[in-house]
This record gives C-alpha cells, structure tokens and sequence, in this order.
C-alpha cells in the first residue's frame, strides 16, 4: 500500500495534510527517512513520524465536538450527519458513533469502529458518566428538586411511568433575566433524558451540549464544534476503565 494511504488510515489527517509531513522528511519506514508519499509500505513496517511510532491497527478510535444542528447518523439524504465530519479515506473503515446525540445537542461524541468498546459504553451495566451543559429558561432549581433528581424519580411525559435514574445537578449561572445554566451527570442515556428532565420541573432547555464522557472532556464553548481528532492514548485509557476492558489498545 502507499505510504500516504497506510498513514491517512490510521487517522492521522488527510491524505493531503499526510503528503505535506511525508515530503518535509518527518517520516521514517523501519528506520529510514521517506519522502515519497507513493512508496510501498506493509501494515508490518516501522512508521514513525517526527519519532513517535503510529499505529495502524484496524480498530480506530475518534472524538468528534458535534455542532448542533447535525443528526447523528452516517448517511442522510435530507440533514447534515456526523458523516460529513470524517475524511473520505476513513469511509471505508465501518466506523460509526456510539449512542446518539440529539439532533439539536452539540458536543462530545465518540466515533469508533470497535463494538465491543461501543457497546459497554452505551450499556447501562457500566453506568458511564456523561455530563452535559443545560442552558435553559425557567426559574432556579431548589434543593428539593436537586435532591430528587439526586434520588431518582418517576416521569409520566409519555403517558405511561418510566423510572430516572439517580442523576447529579449543579447550578452554575443562577437564573438572569429568565436564563440559567446547569450541569446534569447521568449514567444512563434515555431518549431526550436531559430534556425531559428539566421539563419535568418546569425548565425548558434551550442549548445542551455534552462536555464530558468516563472522563474524556471537551471545551465549554462552540468553537470546537466540527473538530473531528484521534483520541489520544490517555482517553483511551479512560474509556477502557470505565468499560471494565482489560486491555487498552494504542491509540492511532
């Protein structure tokens, strides 16, 4: 395979940008410097750029800040999906999001073609914490509503009862002129559950975005939105502890 194509696989950028890197002498194959971009390498080789070995395994691992507005799917004909967001030398490799964000939710979003990681992520049994910044309107929680929705409580926003797991709220802007931001902990991943949360006390959410997923962390504000970026190996390592996996693989 071409030395441009192996690298743009493992998810270090576009075939473009991985060009660029080859042809000023950044990368090594087994020791030697290369610059040609079509030089034939095998997925055995020793590739190393800048001096740091990358991995060309087939199991990748990607973060992606999700910017509202965009459905979390891999193919639409009508909306913009988290397709649109991975480079097309990446198509091939059955990647995929884990779980779902709303499609007016932004933030973090783990796109992986590892199911096994995906599934334990999703999965109640390993109550992954994921926490999210809730803009909304209404008036202030009070310690009664924090403490039930500390304890859990039961919602009948469907027409029938369905149970919410014990959550964790903090106040951090008390309400100005009718506008207030929080931050929700869940462990479970209900439909619109952050939604229907606030709507049950009377607080209609606004914005919502996803900072946090077992640890993994994005900024608070838009303007990473878009960036799409191999996780590093210290997330990996979050990821794969708060799954109960045993073995951690190099990150791409």
């Amino acid at each position: 395979m071409r030395l441009d194509r192996l690298i743009a696989n493992s998810g270090i950028g576009t075939r473009s940008a991985v060009r660029s890197i080859i042809s000023h002498g950044s990368v090594q194959v087994n020791g030697a410097v290369v610059t040609d971009a079509s030089f034939h390498v095998k997925e055995t080789d020793s590739i190393t750029i800048d001096g740091q070995e990358i991995n060309l395994q087939t199991k990748l691992y990607f973060l992606l800040d999700k910017p509202d507005g965009v459905l979390t799917a891999m193919e639409d004909k009508r909306l913009p999906c988290v397709a649109d967001y991975i480079p097309s030398e990446l198509k091939s490799k059955k990647l995929s999001p884990v779980g779902r964000l709303d499609f007016h939710t932004s933030g973090l979003l783990i796109i992986t073609n590892d199911g096994e990681l995906s599934h334990r992520l999703q999965s109640p049994k390993y109550e992954v914490p994921k926490i999210y910044m809730a803009t909304f309107r209404g008036l202030d929680w009070t310690e009664e509503e924090i403490n039930t929705v500390a304890s859990g409580f039961t919602i009948r926003d469907k027409g029938y009862s369905e149970q919410i797991a014990p959550a964790e709220l903090k106040v951090i802007e008390p309400a100005q002129d009718g506008l207030a931001r929080a931050l929700l902990t869940l462990h479970e991943g209900k439909t619109h559950e952050v939604r229907r949360i606030f709507a049950h006390f009377n607080k209609e959410v606004l914005e919502l975005r996803r900072l946090e997923l077992a640890g993994v962390k994005i900024e608070e504000g838009l303007d990473s939105c878009g960036t799409f970026r191999p996780l590093t190996q210290d997330e990996l390592d979050l990821l794969f502890e708060a799954t109960g996996l045993n073995q951690t693989p190099a990150s791409p």
